[in-house]
């Protein structure tokens, strides 16, 4: 999302909120922009989370990515 993204959702969000309100398009709008804005959000945390390494009390290394896997196999 860019910055001008998060502008606009919160212009929108502002008009929203003051006497004249939001046109039916500007409501589609904002959740077309808050839907990707979310979706961009997942994919960060997704990309953070899969770049943690957790060190086990055995001193092995296991990478948080590959836990769904290791759960499948066992």
């Amino acid at each position: 999302m860019t910055e001008e993204g998060i502008q606009r959702i919160n212009e929108l969000y502002h008009k929203s909120k003051s006497s004249e309100g939001l046109t039916q398009e500007e409501k589609d709008e904002q959740a077309a922009l808050r839907k990707q804005f979310v979706e961009d959000f997942k994919k960060n945390l997704r990309g953070t989370l899969d770049n943690i390494d957790i060190k086990e009390k055995d001193g092995s290394i296991t990478h948080v990515k590959d836990i769904p896997n290791r759960k499948k196999n066992q």
